[in-house]
């Protein structure tokens, strides 16, 4: 990993992350079944599916609630609370424990995920204009964002704390997330009629799954810390952190050094998510049609992303890219989608049709997961173990920014 060197006058720092990270390999627990790295997987398509159940039933928010923009309004409303959040758990003068806020985090999201069907039972009712019950279910989106940053900047950070494998299995798990739903979109396509007891039944089932998931990952999270592997390098992590108190006395954890030393990684990922929320999903909802598909044209092309995206991410665990720079340089090369599908909805008629669209649909996703997943597992091993999880937490940091600016230029940029 090298030397980490502080400005000014402060001494070189020798500590160094391999030598804690890769100990003789015979001292290392082994993670049987490979249980601890399928928890991680899980974790990661936990955190993210409560958002896509939200999103994934705009169709029944948009019939209850015709006169607002549900999908614009559940975006602002999720990322402002979760950004919020994030910043208020990076900057707290206390740092509360990992294990405490995921544990909290999960909790909330299953309450949130209760409101909508106890609503729709008790007061909704499958009858559009009330209004009363809109509110309430963004307040409840809002309490899903402030658990998002709870779970997320938590699992994130503990990842950055272990082996590499098992930042890839969050981040692969939250990919997972997005085919889980497309797949069910599909599902309820297929089988409920597109009117409101058809979206009804929709929406409920995917709040259900979103209950049911979030009871797994309580389960699975609270056992994790129970298997040896975990406690094996929870162990490192905490003489790492006694080393530097007695080095430097108390661990203040200095944020803006930890930022400045990952800051290329986090522009990457800023940039990833610009590039592909200013396109996705909105010109995939809305730009391009096909008169064979029909309205399946654009659930379809949304289940390839999240397919090739999955791919993307899984990919990081059979070849890692460790050249950062390298990595950064790709994030910029992919503000070539724009012209290219600009192509596809202006240019010659051979690139107006599905083929194109679904194979630089099928790219973007592939582009977006592995490129993600590379400088996200490379950011907490540029610092020192006992800073991990503060860049951890970071990193989501960035990549809550990038989702933020990408759907702020979507509303104002259209292809």
């Amino acid at each position: 990993m090298g030397l980490v060197v502080n400005s000014g006058d402060e001494t070189t720092l020798t500590l160094l992350n391999d030598e804690i990270l890769s100990p003789p390999q015979k001292n290392i627990p082994k993670d049987s079944f490979h249980f601890a790295y399928i928890i991680y997987f899980t974790l990661g398509a936990g955190f993210l599916l409560p958002w896509n159940g939200f999103i994934t039933a705009v169709d029944y928010f948009d019939f209850l609630y015709p006169d607002e923009s549900v999908d614009r309004i559940f975006a602002v409303a999720y990322m402002l609370v979760g950004l919020f959040s994030l910043i208020c758990i990076i900057f707290s003068p206390r740092k509360s424990d990992a294990f405490v806020r995921i544990n909290m985090g999960l909790g909330l999201f299953v309450v949130s995920l209760l409101v909508v069907p106890l609503m729709d039972v008790f007061y909704i009712k499958g009858r559009s204009g009330l209004y009363n019950g809109f509110y309430v279910t963004v307040g409840a989106l809002g309490l899903s964002g402030l658990a998002d940053a709870l779970v997320q900047g938590g699992l994130i950070g503990s990842a950055g704390e272990l082996p590499e494998r098992y930042m890839q299995a969050v981040v692969a798990g939250t990919a997972a997330s997005g085919v889980l739903v497309s797949f069910l979109r599909i599902f309820t396509k297929a089988v409920y009629p597109q009117d409101i007891h058809g979206l009804r039944n929709s929406a409920i089932l995917y709040f259900i799954v979103g209950i049911v998931l979030m009871i797994i990952c309580l389960v699975f999270y609270n056992v994790a810390h129970r298997l040896p592997v975990i406690k094996y390098y929870n162990e490192l992590k905490l003489q790492a952190v006694n080393d530097a108190k007695q080095d430097k006395g108390p661990l203040s954890g200095p944020v803006w050094e930890i930022m400045g030393t990952i800051k290329w990684h986090g522009s990457g990922i800023v940039l990833i998510y610009v590039v592909t929320l200013s396109i996705f999903p909105g010109f995939i909802t809305e730009d391009v049609h096909s008169e064979l598909l029909g309205d399946w044209y654009a659930i379809l092309l949304i289940t390839a992303y999240n397919i090739f995206d999955l791919v993307g991410k899984c990919l990081t665990s059979i070849y890692l890219f460790e050249n950062e720079n390298a990595a950064v340089n790709a994030c910029l090369a992919r503000l070539l989608f724009y012209p290219l599908y600009l192509g596809c909805l202006h240019g010659p008629q051979i690139f107006r049709t599905e083929i194109p669209v679904t194979v630089l649909t099928c790219l973007l996703g592939l582009t977006n997961g592995y490129l993600t997943s590379v400088l996200m597992i490379l950011a907490p091993k540029k610092v020192q173990l006992q800073h991990a999880e503060t860049a951890g937490i970071l990193v989501v940091l960035f990549l809550i920014l990038g989702l933020a600016c990408g759907s702020i230029v979507s509303w104002f940029w259209v292809i």
